[in-house]
Order: C-alpha cells, then structure tokens, then sequence
C-alpha cells in the first residue's frame, strides 16, 4: 500500500519532492520532466503574471520587463519574513513570496505523483540561523506555518544531512562510519552517524548519530565572494574618490548576494550613488554599475558568476563574459582566484567538520566514509581540506541535487506508514 507522505527538500538553490515506492526511483518530476525546481520566482510586468523555477528564469533572460526572486529560502530566520516589497506597484509580503512558492511545489508534485500528498517530512539545516536558537526555532515554526497554508496536514521536520544519510544508506551492504557533508545553497551540514542495512529498519535512529553541527555558508556565500573579488571591481568597488576614500560599497554587497539583489534597484540606493559620482576617479567603472542597474542585470550578472564557479570547479580557467554590461567586457578567472576568493569561508566550514569529529569524541582515521551532497559539495578546495582531515576516509559522491529529496522520502514513510 502506498502512502500519501511525501519529502520535501526546500533548498535555497534548487528544491525536490520525494515520494517513496520499492523498486522506483523516489524524486518526483517537477518542471519539464526534471525532478529539480529552482527556489526562483518571476513576477513579469509586461504580461502580469507570475513563473517559477526554469520558466521563471527563461522569461528574465529573454528581457522580459520584472523582479526575478531567487534564494528564498535564505529569508527565513531573518527580519525581513516580517516585511515586505512591491511588485508590479502593489504590496506582496515575503510570507506570501514563499507561500507562492511551497504552493506550486506540492502541486506540481501531486500532479507526477497522481495522488494527494498530505503528509511530510520537510529537511532542514542544523541551523536556519548560527547562533541564535531563538531566531533558528522561528524559521522552522515559519515554514511549517507556510506548508499548513499550502495543504500539508501533517507535518514532520528531519535535518538534511541524516535525510542524505538515509538515501546513502539504502545502498550500502555492511555498517559504515560516514560523515555526511551537506553543502547547500545557503548552509553547509554535517552529521557523524553509523548507518547499515540493519539499522535502516529502525524508526529511531537517535542512537546511531554521533554528532551534528553547521555553518550559515554555502554555495550563494561562494558565489557572493566570487563576485565581489572578481566582478564587482569592474564596476568601481574598491575604487577611489577624490578624497581617497573607497566608493562605498552597499550597492556592490548587495548586488553580489542573491536575496538582495532587488535592494540595488531602489531610489534611494540610486540617489547614494549619483551623489558619489562626481567624486569618483574612475567614472568609467561607476558607467557600467549604472549601466547594470539601468537594465536591471543584476540576476543576469550573478548567474555569470555562479557559471563561472561551478565551471571552476572542473578546470583551471574560465572566461567572465560581461557583454550585457559593455560590449567587448570580458575577464578571465583562475581556479587560483576562486580559492583565494573563499578561504574564509573554507576556513570556517573545516572548522564546523573537526567540531564534529570533537563533539562524537571520534577519531578523524575512525571515519570509514565521506558522503557528498548538495550542490556546492564539489568545490575542489572543499574537499581537499576535507581528505586532509580524514585520510583514511573513502569520498563517496551521492545525487548532489537530490540525494536529499530522496532520504526525506524514506524518512516520511517509515514516519507515515
């Protein structure tokens, strides 16, 4: 008997819907046959509509007048769930951008399933937000308010690197020792935990993890770093004024982080940076930032970059094409630069790794297994750091986009059956 449970994987980048049945692959088609959809809303002006996922995307690059939205699940746990933006000249709420969002995903996800799906066990990060339980506990208690909305009446939560520990798990043949590295869109997760095909029958597992611990850093963070070291540069961050002060450099985070991209476009930021103008030793570069935000490019410009680091994460070189900003602008990035670009942030996450090892009170040679998901997982310095800290562990590759999604589906039938 099948069960009307479902996982569901609300990823920062990309999201899945899992529905478990023996025998049959778990994730669910969501757009065009693909079992990923991108956390990416569109509201087109020019046809007073709304697109989510790749036709949301498309509609942006095809020029179409509107606000692209993308990274939502980075608003949770942070003040600005609270607030609100206007699109198309009317007030829309952050909740009700989610809401929007979770609302297409379940029912595109009832549609390839064929059937309702009432019940789910949601994945989390260890932590929606570092160090704050209070703000963390909020933003789960947000998207549980959110999946209610949408017509989940029953709802669990599971942490997204024992979800991806689940779909290992089902595919191993003796009892391993794995660290699960979850390097996600906006957090990157770890969990110590003995899996075996015994233990996959039991419901509670609380006995079998050692350890779980996580950082606010993934793959938007890179691509973040990337562009203000690389890309921002050539539109005048860092660059003098006459009293030998540097621009300021609000426009530039913004643009440079996914989430806050629309806050470049607004009167004020504009005014901030007309009135710098005439200040500017290098006005050439302060063109092409108006020029970026004139077209509204700043998506387009942050898709550029994040072409770029998932290209530099297979080769040495590849080349930053900026024709949208200025015809002939181009910049060539090494495999170099991109390192140097995330040090801090590949400092921090090998920090997280050994508090895990130190929290299990495990032995880095005791690990049998390094399992790899999530999209960012396979940054090269990523891993290096972490074969460098257990040697004598195996590196194991899942499904970087759905192993997750997968696990979750496990997880929701033995929690529903």
């Amino acid at each position: 008997m099948m069960t009307n449970a479902c996982g569901v994987d609300f990823g920062t980048s990309n999201s899945t819907v899992g529905w478990h049945r023996p025998g049959v692959p778990a994730l669910l088609a969501l757009e065009d046959g693909k079992t990923t959809l991108p956390s990416v809303v569109f509201f087109n002006t020019e046809e007073d509509s709304v697109a989510v996922g790749r036709a949301g995307i498309a509609e942006y690059l095809e020029g179409y007048e509107g606000r692209l939205m993308r990274s939502l699940k980075s608003l949770l746990g942070t003040s600005l769930m609270d607030g609100q933006t206007e699109v198309h000249g009317r007030t829309l709420r952050f909740m009700d951008l989610l809401q929007m969002y979770i609302d297409q995903l379940k029912q595109r996800a009832e549609r390839s399933a064929g059937r309702p799906l009432q019940q789910a066990v949601f994945g989390r990060p260890v932590y929606f937000v570092d160090d704050d339980a209070r703000a963390d506990a909020l933003a789960q208690d947000t998207l549980a308010q959110i999946a209610r909305q949408a017509g989940f009446s029953d709802i669990e939560f599971q942490f997204e690197p024992i979800a991806a520990a689940f779909d290992y798990e089902s595919r191993i043949s003796r009892e391993e020792l794995v660290l699960v590295v979850d390097i996600g869109g906006g957090t990157s997760d770890f969990t110590l935990i003995r899996l075996s095909p015994q233990s996959a029958l039991k419901l509670d597992r609380q006995d079998d993890i050692l350890a779980n611990c996580g950082v606010h850093i993934g793959g938007t963070d890179f691509d973040k770093q990337l562009s203000l070291a690389t890309a921002m540069p050539l539109l005048g961050l860092r660059s003098k004024l006459k009293s030998q002060a540097e621009m300021p450099s609000s426009a530039y985070f913004n643009l440079s982080t996914w989430h806050t991209i629309n806050f470049a476009y607004t009167r004020k930021a504009l005014s901030s940076l007309q009135s710098v103008y005439s200040e500017a030793l290098e006005q050439n570069k302060l063109d092409r930032l108006f020029t970026l935000i004139a077209k509204r490019a700043g998506h387009w410009l942050a898709m550029q970059v994040e072409d770029a680091k998932i290209a530099l994460s297979s080769q040495e070189q590849t080349l930053l094409q900026l024709d949208e900003i200025e015809n002939g602008l181009n910049l060539s990035l090494s495999r170099a630069q991109f390192d140097e670009s995330i040090t801090r942030q590949i400092d921090s996450i090998e920090h997280t790794v050994k508090q895990v090892l130190t929290q299990a009170q495990v032995a880095p040679d005791a690990v049998d297994t390094v399992f790899f998901t999530g999209g960012a997982s396979g940054v090269p310095l990523l891993r290096q750091r972490i074969a460098a800290l257990l040697p004598k562990a195996k590196a194991v590759e899942g499904d970087l986009h759905g192993s997750i999604g997968s696990g979750l589906a496990l997880d929701a039938a033995r929690r529903f059956a």
